[in-house]
């Protein structure tokens, strides 16, 4: 009689898409800060070590979850590792170099989906605000206190160049040079950054 195998999944070819099916679920449930690898184990009913195994960090689950061409934290030390003067010109070249690659056809299909799907626009704000924007200001040294209105206000400015220039291909921006971009919308990201938000005419304590 043949044993009926019972408890965690085996290490198999379904086991990696069982991982991904369950951290999908508990990042929109949770978020990723409280999604934990064990817990992401649990759901999809596999010993921890293999999350690990398939994965290596909770990071590089969620660049898979999201189909991201490459992780986070290898393109943020572009923006920051200059400090923040000139950050802002920084971040939107690097936003522009790889929109404007074959890469960026991914990007595209990310921000339609979660533009039709509740469920992928809380993962997409998810992964912006904890392995983007989070990380920006962090590296930066900004005001903590300051660093979520910083952020978000960043975020709004480069959803709307990824929607006027990729999605809705409108012109005459769909067709500008990259450095005319960053010069045109490098500043107004600098000023998110680090310059005055409380109308003083100083940036901000």
């Amino acid at each position: 009689m043949k044993r009926i195998r019972t408890g965690r999944r085996p290490g198999n070819p379904d086991t990696r898409e069982a991982i991904v099916a369950a951290a999908r679920r508990l990042f929109v449930e949770k978020g990723f800060d409280a999604a934990t690898m064990r817990a992401i184990a649990a759901e999809a009913q596999v010993d921890p070590a293999l999350v690990h195994h398939y994965f290596g960090t909770k990071e590089q689950l969620f660049v898979t979850v999201m189909q991201f061409p490459m992780a986070p934290s290898e393109m943020i030390g572009e923006v920051t590792a200059g400090g923040a003067e000139q950050a802002g010109m920084r971040l939107v070249r690097l936003f522009v170099t790889i929109w404007d690659s074959p890469v960026g056809a991914i990007g595209v299909s990310v921000i339609r989906t979660a533009m039709s799907n509740d469920l992928s626009m809380k993962l997409l704000r998810e992964f912006l605000t904890t392995q983007v924007l989070r990380r920006v200001v962090a590296d930066l040294g900004l005001d903590p206190a300051q660093a979520p209105l910083r952020a978000s206000l960043v975020a709004s400015q480069i959803a709307g160049l990824a929607m006027m220039r990729y999605l809705m291909k409108l012109e005459p921006l769909a067709s500008l040079p990259p450095e005319q971009v960053v010069a045109a919308v490098g500043p107004t990201l600098q000023r998110y950054l680090t310059g005055e938000l409380d109308g003083s005419g100083s940036a901000a304590a």
